[in-house]
This record gives C-alpha cells, sequence and structure tokens, in this order.
C-alpha cells in the first residue's frame, strides 16, 4: 500500500534552576548545554496510522503518557493504542517522575510538555503526504554491561573489575543498530528513527540539561544533511544494564561531555551509512498488536521494612544519601502496593514493512532485547524500551540473584523475577502475530 508520512520537532527544555532527574541526589540546572527535544513521526498506510514520538527525558510516569496519548488521540484521530512515546533516558533532563524524598515531580513542566506534545503531534498529522521508506542494519557498539560479579555471590552496579575477588560481568551488550529512514516522492528527508541500546548517562551528574549522546547524534546527522531542523528519533533499546563506559578498561576512561561526543558520531555515522546502503520503498504495510500482562509487584518482608524504617529515621545525614533514599523507596514501594500487590503492563509490536519495534515500559537488561530479536521473524527488529511510560529496572534472574541497585528490591526495581522473561515471550508472540 501507499506510504503516508510527515515528521516535526519540538524543544522541550526545563528552565534554569529547575532539578534534574537522574541521580540518587539532587541537581538544579544552571545552563541548557544542548536543546531537549520532542521529535514525532506520523506513517499510515491508509488503512492503519502510528505515531512515534522520541522525548529528551529520563522517563515519563505511565498514567501521564496515557493522558499524553489521549490527547493527541483527540486532536489527531490516530487511536491512543497507535500513539507511542518514547523517552531516551537521559540523565540531564527535567523532574518527571518525583523519585526522590525530598525533590517532588516538576507539574508545570509536565503540564506544558502536554501541551507541546499535543500540538507537535497534531500539526505532524496534518502535514502527511506521500513518502517512500527504507530500512537497515548495522553494528555499533556503544553500551557496555555494569554490572559487577564478586567471588561472594554478589553484585553491584558498577565496581573495580581489577579486585582480586573480580567474578566476571553479569550480562551482555548487544552492538545491534537499526535505521528507519523516510522521504518524500521527491527524495527530500521527512525523519529518521534509529536504535541502539545504552545507558544515556555520559553527562549524568552535571547540572546542567542535556539531550546526551542521542542529542550529539542527531547534531551530527542534521549537520551531516545540511537539514537544520530534521526530525530524528532515537529509540533507546533494551539498556537497562549498559552505560557509556568499558568497566574492564577503566584506565582508558574520558571526561563525559567527551565520550557523549564519541558516541554521538559513532551512531551519526552508522546511520548514515545504513541509509546509504538501503533501498527505498514506496509501498508498505503499517500493523500494530498489543498484549497486556499481570506483573506481581515484591513486596519487602517484614524485616525489610522494619530495616529501611529504621535507615529512614535515622535520617541521612547518619545514613548517608544514597541508603537513606534506597530505604525511603522501600517504605513507599510497601505502602504503596501493599494491598494490591499487582500491576498491568502493555506490550507493543509494530510493524513497518519488513522491521518491526518492540517495545516495553522497563529499563530493560540487555539480554532480553537479544532474545527477542533472535525469536523475531523480521532480520530487522528494534527494541524500544521506555514506550508509554516506566516501571523501573527489569532485570534478569542473573540480576535478582546478584542484587545491588537495578536488581535489588526497591520501588523502581518492584516487578516480579519473571517480569522480563514474560515481556520477552508476548513481544515474540505479537511480532510473529503481526507477520501472519
Amino acid at each position: 500500500m501507499p506510504i503516508f508520512a510527515s515528521a516535526g520537532t519540538k524543544k522541550i527544555n526545563c528552565r534554569i534552576g529547575d532539578s534534574i532527574m537522574g541521580q540518587l541526589y539532587i541537581r538544579k540546572c544552571k545552563y541548557i548545554m544542548d536543546d531537549l527535544e520532542a521529535n514525532c513521526v506520523f506513517l499510515s498506510d491508509g488503512d492503519n496510522k502510528i505515531i512515534i514520538i522520541g522525548c529528551d527525558l529520563a522517563t515519563l510516569l505511565p498514567a501521564f503518557a496515557e493522558k499524553v496519548r489521549k490527547h493527541i488521540e483527540k486532536s489527531t484521530g490516530v487511536p491512543s493504542e497507535n500513539i507511542y512515546i518514547f523517552c531516551t533516558h537521559t540523565h540531564t533532563g527535567p523532574n518527571t517522575a518525583g523519585l526522590l524524598p525530598d525533590d517532588p515531580i516538576n507539574k508545570e513542566y509536565l503540564e506544558e510538555l502536554e501541551m507541546h506534545l499535543a500540538d507537535l503531534a497534531g500539526k505532524t498529522v496534518s502535514s502527511a503526504r506521500e513518502a517512500k521508506i527504507a530500512y537497515g542494519k548495522g553494528k555499533a557498539l556503544i553500551g557496555y554491561n555494569r554490572r559487577v560479579c564478586w567471588m561472594d555471590g554478589s553484585h553491584t552496579m558498577y565496581g573495580n573489575t581489577k579486585r582480586p575477588d573480580f567474578a566476571g560481568i553479569e550480562g551482555s551488550e548487544d552492538p545491534t543498530h537499526c535505521v528507519i529512514s523516510i522521504v518524500d516522492k521527491d527524495n527530500k528527508y521527512i525523519a529518521i528513527i534509529h536504535n541502539n541500546a545504552c545507558h544515556s548517562t555520559c553527562v549524568e551528574s552535571e547540572n546542567l540539561a542535556s539531550a546526551d549522546y542521542p542529542g550529539e547524534a542527531r547534531r551530527i546527522i542534521r549537520h551531516i544533511l545540511d537539514i537544520e531542523n530534521l526530525p530524528v528519533v532515537y529509540i533507546q533499546g533494551a539498556s537497562g544494564d549498559l552505560s557509556p563506559w568499558d568497566l574492564m578498561n577503566p584506565d582508558k576512561r574520558v571526561p563525559g561531555v567527551q565520550r557523549m561526543r564519541e558516541i554521538g558520531a559513532t551512531l551519526a555515522s552508522e546511520t548514515m551509512n545504513i541509509i546509504a546502503k538501503s533501498d527505498y520503498i514506496s509501498d508498505t504495510i503499517i500493523k500494530t498488536a498489543t498484549e497486556t500482562i499481570s506483573m506481581k509487584v515484591r513486596i519487602p518482608d517484614e524485616k525489610e521494612i522494619e530495616n529501611a524504617r529504621k535507615i529512614f529515621e535515622d535520617g541521612e545525614q547518619k545514613s548517608g544519601r544514597g541508603n537513606y533514599v534506597l530505604q525511603w523507596s522501600i517504605l513507599e514501594l510497601y505502602n504503596d502496593y501493599k494491598d494490591n500487590p499487582f500491576e498491568e503492563v502493555s506490550v507493543n509490536a509494530i510493524r513497518i514493512g519488513d522491521c518491526c519495534i518492540a517495545t516495553n515500559p522497563y529499563e530493560y537488561y540487555c539480554q532480553f532485547g537479544v532474545d527477542i530479536r533472535r525469536r523475531s521473524p523480521s532480520k530487522i527488529t528494534m527494541i524500544g524500551q521506555l514506550a508509554n511510560g516506566w516501571y523501573g529496572y527489569c532485570p534478569t534472574i542473573y540480576g535478582v540473584m546478584g542484587g545491588g541497585y537495578s536488581g535489588m528490591t526497591i520501588y523502581w526495581t518492584r516487578h516480579e523475577p519473571l517480569a522480563g522473561y514474560k515481556v520477552a515471550d508476548a513481544s515474540a508472540r505479537l511480532l510473529h502475530k503481526l507477520w501472519h
């Protein structure tokens, strides 16, 4: 079927002085190093319509994402279930989740963001025209596993791999790089969507706003093509246990801004290389499928609650900032879910011709993405985490067994140990459903 497409972009910067999200301590935005953006792509094959939005944000909570999708549905006529809002997971964006006991969610920013995204989607859909599309796959290793195993059976996020009790890196890495390129009938670029896997944390400890390496890749792509405001969507792959830093080569670590530039250049180069080798087609199909999974919440036991309460009551100065925040999160988890320890989680699959996207609302461990690709009927399979909301980390069994941050039971690592496997199973079923 003929394909119709359009795209748009909008700045979504926070204000100077706003809290910056992504660490266990409070940071304030002193300046905008590079713009935070929302980039929107609309695609239709005449029968089916989808909207894909990529936001330079750490996360969006599910209820807010659903509210925005309903708003966009009213203004565009695109069904909310066919609207996908992704976050790049930059750790230098505004507080959109409220994950600290002393730093509330930025409600004013979210109110503005809802209007920005609805306006962007409306303008994008209204400018749709006949288009051609190309897709391809390559390799660009940008993310390294950050989970370190020790001889006593415990695991931690980060750690000195030169220690004598080092027992290996816990999980996998994935260099797969997938690209969708969209042009109009005159071969003028409409948008680019690309996908890889690595936490956007090159400059995570800075007191500034930045889109991190996804923004740098976007800047370079625009420079190469000489298109100032070309919409470029970066879909974050399964990277819950990945970071920009190679823990096996700690002596080669470089400053954060330099690493951001390196990854941005790597992604931009491979994206353009893939596009150069891809053929555009003007007829394709668009299909979507969704499955809802009931996930059991991990409720802390009485001993864990008692310990958390004591540490929290001792206060931050005595307990240490990190421990204080984590124990607070355990108490919040217990209070919010003890009476109803279940949540409904939506998993989605999108088919665009012979390319597909499997989505989930987690910081999804890398191995799950590898597993989904292995089971996918498509040779070009994007994994899109942080889609339409966020339920925290989703570790493998190894992560749960080893514990440590992103494996231990806290508010943002709260779903059952089999959650990631259930999502992978559902994703595989949905992808095969779209190919029949």
